[in-house]
């Protein structure tokens, strides 16, 4: 099963992407990485890592990220993981959390899990 990682400024925003998930999709692998070590806001590349070592398998990883240097620490730790099959995900991160933890769940491959998430773009709340 492809594991999840939600990178996030912010440690509450990644822990409540992944608990909402979890109640969808609770047999994923799914794993938040937010905020920095000391609770604070920002991104943490050895957070990024844990998490990635945390719900690694075959499969892969995808992470969903929220914004600026989330991006950019995720790239530094997929670089530096080279050796592992690891993907970013374009899309809402909480949207797309619960939309890639059902299709990993599921069993989607993750060269597949994109098109899944980017669906979640343009899911509508509202109607009218």
């Amino acid at each position: 099963m492809v594991g999840i990682v939600v990178v996030s400024h912010s440690q509450r925003l990644a822990e409540g992407a992944v608990e909402l998930a979890k109640m969808m999709a609770h047999e994923a692998k799914i794993a938040p990485a937010g905020g920095l070590e000391d609770g604070s806001a920002g991104t943490s590349f050895e957070k990024i890592s844990a998490a990635v070592e945390e719900v690694y398998s075959d499969d892969g990883v995808a992470i969903l990220m929220d914004m600026g240097s989330a991006v950019m620490t995720a790239e530094m730790v997929i670089e530096a993981m080279d050796d592992k099959k690891i993907i970013m995900l374009d899309g809402p991160v909480v949207e797309g959390t619960i939309v890639a933890s059902l299709e990993a769940m599921m069993g989607t491959p993750l060269e597949e899990l994109q098109s899944k998430v980017e669906e979640s773009r343009y899911t509508k709340k509202l109607e009218g």
